[in-house]
């Protein structure tokens, strides 16, 4: 399926040499050619090649091409490329196209769809970018580092109708899904709670000492909208250590969104969130509760190490179902009686492989996917409003609908952050 228009390739190389971020524009505006079809096979890019687009590697069907890859630091294609080789089904093509700057290869690279895979800070420009290049995303979680990300997402996800995945693949877990259903649908009656692990939030940066970049790393372009700092081995290359850290992402309150966009599932809120959060604790990481407007509370309240660490125990007038990534047990334990059996976790079945089918599936038939960015952000939502809840220490009343602190500009202001230059969100 990898047919471009002449004046879209053009178009697209003139702003990437002309501009340190290119203005792209859907393809529905430049009369690309169709969609992938039945039968076609997709070719993608990857942007960001670390640990976890290995993972992405060994779990897509054969029908994607992976034929290029971006990452600012060119030791970790070096990694991912000789990574992925070893693999006994390696959908990665022979010789892959390798950037630096994943801009360029959107410009150049003739793509139905991308990957991406980066740091949270960096996400939700790089996903703007491939979708105003008329691409399909698949964006790995935590989906955004803020709420006016998420919002900003949705408004481009609607208007370059573009089919956009989250990597919350427990929406593609069969047994996950029974689990959900069975709340849904009634099995334990009105659910009054649900109780999920208090997860740690974000900290400040450290003070290290300033190391001189690697020449392999294009330290401007990682730092992304963040303020410019001196580079650090501590920071980067180190799996995941940037997380900790609040500039970058919001911690295991983000990192483990698993939980939440299971909560969600199963009560049926994918188009709302709670209406009020408040901390249990005077604490930096201390319990949080919050409350939907249908009276349920939600309560962060178990070990963050304990109990279900990727989904939550749910209480309601007529038992309990707890619901774990691909495990299931319940109070009476009949209700679970007919449930599917877990996923194949081998090492090349893994749990996210249906979830990439189905994005790939939607590709083809324009169908919308199990987890669009619409639904990704409103479960990311509730990770940012615990995160300012605990920032501020008080209660605080949100609406759904307007998506803004009810007569709260201290904690409004807190659903955005200032931008670098640079790296301003364009115009959607």
């Amino acid at each position: 399926m990898r047919t471009r228009t002449t004046s879209r390739r053009d178009f697209l190389k003139t702003t990437a040499a002309a501009l340190a971020i290119p203005s792209f524009v859907p393809s529905t505006v430049l009369a690309a050619p169709g969609r992938p079809g039945a039968n076609d096979r997709i070719y993608a890019g990857l942007i960001g090649a670390g640990h976890r687009s290995k993972d992405l590697t060994k779990e897509s069907p054969a029908d994607l091409k992976l034929v290029a890859v971006a990452d600012c630091d060119r030791r970790a294609i070096v990694d991912y490329l000789a990574t992925t080789r070893q693999f006994p089904a390696s959908i990665v093509a022979e010789k892959c196209s390798q950037y630096q700057d994943y801009r360029r290869m959107l410009s150049q690279e003739k793509l139905d769809a991308v990957f991406v895979a980066t740091t949270t800070h960096a996400r939700v420009l790089a996903c703007i970018h491939a979708m105003q290049a008329g691409l399909d995303v698949y964006a790995e979680k935590p989906l955004t580092l803020t709420i006016e990300e998420g919002q900003y997402l949705v408004r481009a996800e609607r208007k370059y109708k573009t089919v956009f995945q989250v990597g919350t693949q427990q929406r593609s877990i069969a047994i996950n899904n029974f689990g959900s259903d069975l709340i849904r649908g009634g099995a334990i009656g009105k659910v009054h709670t649900v109780k999920c692990p208090n997860f740690p939030g974000p900290r400040a940066i450290p003070q290290w000492p300033a190391q001189p970049t690697p020449p392999e790393m294009d330290w401007d372009l990682w730092c992304n909208q963040t303020e410019l700092i001196s580079f650090s081995p501590e920071l980067h290359p180190n799996l995941g250590r940037w997380a900790r850290f609040r500039p970058f992402c919001g911690w295991l309150v983000t990192g483990w969104v698993h939980a939440f966009d299971q909560i969600q599932r199963a009560l049926g809120t994918d188009d709302t969130t709670p209406v009020e959060v408040w901390p249990e604790e005077a604490e930096p990481n201390g319990r949080v509760s919050l409350r939907y407007a249908s009276g349920t509370l939600l309560k962060l309240d178990m070990p963050e190490d304990k109990g279900p660490r990727m989904g939550g125990i749910f209480f309601g007038e007529k038992g309990k179902i707890e619901i774990n990534r691909n495990r299931l047990a319940s109070n009476p334990p009949e209700l679970i009686e007919k449930a599917p059996p877990a996923a194949d976790k081998s090492e090349y079945a893994s749990v996210s492989r249906e979830h990439i089918a189905n994005w790939i599936h939607c590709m083809k038939t324009r169908e919308q996917p199990l987890a669009p960015a619409t639904v990704g952000h409103r479960s990311t939502t509730i990770c940012h409003l615990i995160n300012i809840c605990r920032e501020l220490g008080r209660r605080l009343q949100w609406d759904p609908v307007t998506e803004e602190f009810v007569g709260d500009d201290e904690a409004n202001a807190l659903r955005s952050r200032p931008r670098r230059k640079g790296y301003e969100l364009p115009e959607v």
